[in-house]
């Protein structure tokens, strides 16, 4: 079974310094029919203006993933946790790590007063409760995701898998950057499920035509499926337990 998510279908939150398309049920955005895919619960593609960012807030068991699009993402937390990346932000190609944990204070925010930034948050679930909270931040090279799969995120319990981040789940987050015509083997296990999310540009995922924002859930498709650019393009996968 393939479920289509189309970019213009998702929620949409628009609070002067923040404009937000939701996949999932998140804040006042409620559509039973989109609480979530297994326990992958929210992709949140955010704009936040120069100067804008969420206030400190607090989860509990939910790992939290940031990936900047573009521009420059700032964070903090009551665990002395600060983005190390340039300029002390998190920048475009490089991914945070947050497990929430048995609970946690954090803030997100704008790195610069001039340019917004754009990022996509991404909560999963965990696969246990109440641990003690993380922290984790990395580069990763765009050269390593051209025309392959790279994998950014990885269950903790996989050791090193290339460098990738942790994740307190048995889910896997890969990406791939495309040109165009350039194409990529998609290998389904039918035991799995899959979200395939395209985060910028244009490609084609066996014979569908998909754009920034679009998605597709896999649930017991098997074999292997064909991933085309469709001019620059970067294409996120969830590989996710059934």
């Amino acid at each position: 079974m393939i479920l289509e998510r189309p970019a213009g279908a998702r929620g949409e939150v628009s609070a002067g310094w923040l404009h937000s398309r939701h996949t999932f049920s998140f804040g006042h955005y409620y559509d039973p029919q989109w609480m979530g895919f297994g326990p992958l619960r929210v992709i949140n593609e955010d704009i936040v203006a120069p100067g804008g960012g969420f206030p400190p807030h607090r989860h509990a068991n939910m790992e939290i993933l940031s990936i900047v699009l573009s521009g420059a993402l700032a964070h903090r937390d009551n665990a002395s946790n600060e983005g190390r990346g340039d300029e002390g932000v998190l920048q475009p190609g490089e991914v945070q790590w947050m497990s929430a944990g048995h609970g946690i204070e954090h803030s997100e925010f704008n790195g610069s007063k001039d340019a917004p930034v754009h990022f996509l948050q991404i909560w999963i679930q965990p696969d246990r409760l109440n641990a003690q909270p993380g922290y984790a931040q990395r580069a990763f090279d765009p050269a390593a995701r051209e025309g392959r799969w790279a994998t950014l995120v990885a269950p903790d319990t996989a050791g090193d898998v290339d460098g990738a981040l942790p994740l307190r789940q048995q889910a896997w987050l890969r990406a791939v950057r495309l040109a165009d015509g350039q194409a990529v083997d998609v290998v389904l296990d039918p035991a799995r499920r899959y979200w395939l999310h395209v985060a910028t540009g244009d490609a084609e995922f066996d014979g569908r035509a998909l754009s920034a924002g679009d998605a597709l859930g896999l649930v017991e498709e098997g074999g292997t499926r064909r991933l085309l650019g469709r001019g620059a393009a970067e294409v996120l996968l969830f590989d996710l337990p059934a």
